[in-house]
């Protein structure tokens, strides 16, 4: 009997009433808002209430290794982990990032966990939900339409057309757009100019909302926004287009968090921010207060390995929202770290190698030099660590103890062994007596990697070389050009968000393991005024992702029923 899809053990639940949900972590029916009978979004007064009464609780990251381009089920373990400590008497809610629909028609499929561990209603969430990156693209839009107006009609502001720093943005894989000509089409076409497109999630206005500490704080952040700079180099932001009010009001809803629930009925906030190689790809701060503002234990995630979104949640996310974690899992499986020890490729959509299901325990502790790279990331900023082993059939009693070696030898608290997949909550009540007593240990000294005041470069060189393992940074002439701008405009102090490749600890997606040895090249930096970080762009990274050959998205369709069928 073969296993049942993600979507077909979805369908298999009848999900809670969201109200019940709601009212079992302490919120009233006047501070949701529904949208049907199985999700809603919360007030903003309701998180500031429920703060008022309540202790905070566990704040807990899930994080992984370099991921194969099948990832290795973080978002599976987040929801599997959470259904665990509930499972075991701890009052437990996941914080989750809400998807793009580039993955979902592209190469990866949905992103609401999988097995017997997901966020239901399952189509729901991968599709559409209740619009919030919508609402983030129809903003940023708006933006581009008013820059490219203010230069239509005579440029009363002075911007350099060659001077535009705001693209436009689609949340759909498209790599035609990468680099377009607009203002096509004579006089009343607006005025020609080269420009780029980036996928909706990864725009700034996706990092304002998630990083937003209130509607004020939004606001605030969208005028800071700048979106070129004048022929004598003066910055143009949003608030001097007199845009930014209408952003915000496009976002006003799109702030509040998206509750949900696992398929075994606990809360799950599923709220901005995935992409974390191109942006900072973290849930929101609203929706992580609001967690913890209701609950003993809080799981996040942070995309992809521990040198993408852990270190951004850690320098990025938690200096803009003064919160500490306590503890962090790295998910790692078996066959990801066989590829990292050199034996068999994982091609997404093809069947896998059968080198990486044949027993070979030195392959694994040969690819566990990539496992003890990210222990030590989260370690250097005083945090705990659990390994969570996402179990397969195929792994062997010697595979996981070469694990737990070099875990345990690299300073993690703890490895454990978990099949939440295929168990749901039951199979990951291990992890999570490991994962508590990680977060109640009251070993977390959680600090950051640099200051505020250190100088941009120093900032870019520190986590090139403490958290990727580089020898240095060489920066091309258009990056050395962008860092001094920025430091002479007054944005020396802001942190950084790498943007690079996921499926390496370099700049390279051939390298694997724990890459030694090179030098991370910097092509260009971008300034997020608005949502406070600069974005150095390493080696070939894009912004706007392309579809493969055989997108996902040919296998989605709909029944004579009008039942979604093909979503994973």
């Amino acid at each position: 009997m073969s296993f049942p899809s993600d979507l077909e053990i979805a369908r298999a639940v009848t999900p809670r009433p969201i109200r019940d949900v709601a009212a079992e972590i302490g919120l009233a029916d006047s501070e949701l808002e529904l949208y049907g009978p199985t999700k809603a979004k919360v007030t903003l007064a309701a998180i500031e209430r429920l703060e008022a009464a309540n202790p905070r609780g566990k704040y807990v990251l899930v994080t992984a290794i370099t991921p194969t381009p099948l990832g290795e089920g973080k978002t599976t373990t987040t929801i599997g982990l959470t259904q665990g400590l509930n499972r075991i008497g701890k009052r437990a809610a996941a914080a989750i990032r809400q998807p793009s629909l580039g993955p979902v028609f592209g190469i990866k499929g949905g992103a609401a966990g999988g097995g017997y561990s997901q966020v239901i209603p399952m189509e729901d969430f991968n599709l559409h939900l209740t619009g919030d990156v919508h609402a983030i693209g129809a903003a940023h839009n708006l933006a581009a339409a008013f820059l490219d107006n203010s230069l239509h009609h005579r440029n009363p502001l002075g911007i350099d057309p060659l001077a535009v720093l705001w693209p436009r943005v689609v949340d759909i894989s498209d790599r035609a757009l990468r680099r377009t000509i607009i203002g096509l089409g004579g006089r009343d076409g607006g005025v020609p100019r080269e420009t780029e497109w980036q996928i909706t999630v990864a725009s700034e206005v996706m990092a304002i909302l998630a990083l937003a500490k209130s509607l004020p704080d939004l606001r605030a952040r969208l005028g800071r926004a700048v979106l070129a700079t004048t022929t004598t180099g003066v910055p143009v932001t949003a608030e001097d287009l007199r845009v930014a009010g209408a952003m915000a009001v496009l976002l006003r809803d799109a702030l509040k968090p998206n509750l949900l629930q696992t398929l075994e009925g606990g809360a799950a906030f599923v709220h901005c921010g995935p992409f974390a190689n191109i942006a900072h790809g973290n849930s929101s701060i609203l929706a992580d207060r609001l967690a913890l503002a209701t609950h003993e234990v809080v799981c996040t995630e942070a995309g992809f390995g521990a040198d993408m979104g852990a270190e951004k949640f850690f320098d990025i996310k938690c200096r803009a929202s003064g919160l500490k974690p306590d503890a962090a899992v790295v998910v790692v499986t078996i066959r990801a770290l066989k590829m990292h020890g050199g034996v068999g490729r994982i091609v997404a959509g093809k069947p896998l190698d059968p080198a990486l299901l044949a027993d070979n325990p030195d392959a694994v502790r040969r690819g566990a030099d990539n496992l003890a790279a990210h222990i030590e990331i989260v370690r250097t900023y005083g945090i705990p660590v659990v390994v969570a082993i996402n179990s397969f059939p195929t792994d062997t009693d010697a595979e996981v103890a070469a694990i737990r070696e070099v875990a345990l030898a690299a300073g993690a608290r703890d490895a454990v062994v978990t099949t939440h997949f295929a168990d749901g909550g039951r199979g990951a009540e291990e992890l999570a007596r490991a994962t508590w007593a990680a977060a109640t240990s009251g070993e977390a000294d959680f600090h950051f990697l640099y200051p505020d005041d250190l100088p941009l470069r120093e900032k870019i060189e520190a986590i090139a070389v403490r958290i990727y393992g580089a020898n240095g940074v060489d920066e091309l002439p258009a990056a050395t050009k962008a860092l001094t701008l920025y430091e002479e405009l007054g944005f020396g102090h802001l942190p950084v968000c790498m943007a690079k490749t996921q499926y390496s600890l370099s700049h390279d997606p051939a390298l694997k393991g724990r890459p030694r040895g090179f030098r991370l090249p910097i092509r260009e930096v971008r300034l997020a005024a608005g949502a406070g970080f600069i974005t150095p762009l390493a080696g070939e990274m894009r912004t706007m992702p392309g579809l493969p050959s055989r997108p996902g998205g040919e296998n989605i369709d709909i029944d004579a029923d009008g039942n979604v069928v093909g979503l994973f």
